[in-house]
């Protein structure tokens, strides 16, 4: 099944069920968010999220001007996530802060530049487990554990570390790629798995490599000098 949706590339990894606030400035999103805010009662206010993967797009000139690439072509990841629009506040500049939400995943298949202010993309809907699966659930317990260590190097306050963790596998799995820190290309790779349980090993092997790499930092000395110098600037 396919749909076509409004398109905002962005330098992030959206997933589904993460929260994601924006600040609108550019008057060809200000366009996209007034259309979605326009919509009749109850019909779908979602447009898609998608990483950029090279190059990044310059703001139009004037009303009415195309976004131009700058630092070569830009080009956008095949695989995105559809963010909700669930709250607006429209700022004096006629700027917007909005909140979003993920929804669900999907696949380009085809990006439109020309038919709308923003680009706009047909898009094929990614499958989503359905139905218990034992596997997913012996790694998210494993995924949790994993994922507690490495909160506890990366965080001091330990009420942050014992934070509830959701048992859901998929949910789980999709938190943990979002608050982990990763690189965009990292998140973008677990953002395309399809199967929860190919998401949770991946995931595993990405907290054991940063946690090893967390580690090692730890343990190597700083020099005295550099802790009781401020930082030169470059």
């Amino acid at each position: 099944m396919t749909a076509r949706l409004p398109v905002f590339p962005l330098a992030t990894v959206l997933f589904p069920g993460l929260v994601l606030p924006l600040h609108i400035f550019e008057e060809r999103y200000r366009a996209l968010v007034r259309h979605l805010v326009g919509r009749p009662e109850g019909a779908s206010r979602e447009f898609g999220v998608v990483a950029i993967q090279a190059g990044w797009e310059v703001a139009p000139a004037g009303p009415g001007a195309r976004p131009t690439p700058a630092g070569g072509e830009v080009t956008l990841h095949e695989v995105g996530c559809t963010a909700e629009l669930r709250q607006v506040t429209e700022l004096a500049d006629g700027g917007f802060d909005i909140v979003t939400v993920g929804r669900r995943r999907f696949r380009i298949a085809e990006v439109d530049e020309s038919s709308a202010p923003y680009l706009t993309a047909e898009v094929e809907w990614l499958p989503e487990p359905a139905g218990p699966d034992e596997v997913a659930d012996l790694l998210a317990a494993r995924v949790i554990a994993v994922f507690r260590q490495y909160l506890g190097l990366v965080r001091s306050d330990p009420e942050e570390i014992s934070e509830q963790l959701p048992e859901d596998p998929t949910v789980l799995s999709h938190l943990v790629a979002a608050t982990a820190a990763l690189t965009v290309d990292d998140r973008q790779r677990l953002l395309a798995i399809d199967d929860t349980a190919a998401r949770l090993r991946a995931e595993l092997r990405l907290l054991n490599r940063e946690a090893a790499l967390l580690r090692q930092v730890r343990a190597v000395p700083v020099p005295l000098a550099e802790l009781a110098s401020p930082p030169t600037p470059n």
